[in-house]
């Protein structure tokens, strides 16, 4: 009866320590999530900066039709 008593302790044991590892792995895993997901909001953010931008860019670059400058040598 010892035997499965020791057995099953052992047993319970290592259990223990294998959930206790994936807690660890969970929690450094979440991190990096948290972490991505703010540099991805970011990036997110700068991207559209940069569309707003270049959409303001080429709106002031459209030219109504007959107003085109005289070259230099005029």
């Amino acid at each position: 009866m010892a035997d499965r008593h020791d057995a099953a302790t052992a047993r319970i044991d290592n259990l223990e320590m294998r959930i206790a590892y994936q807690d660890e792995a969970i929690d450094a895993l979440n991190k990096t999530v948290i972490e991505q997901w703010a540099t991805l909001d970011r990036a997110l953010g700068r991207i559209k900066q940069l569309e707003a931008r270049l959409q303001e860019e080429q709106v002031s670059n459209i030219r109504p039709p007959g107003d085109e400058t005289p070259p230099p040598h005029y």
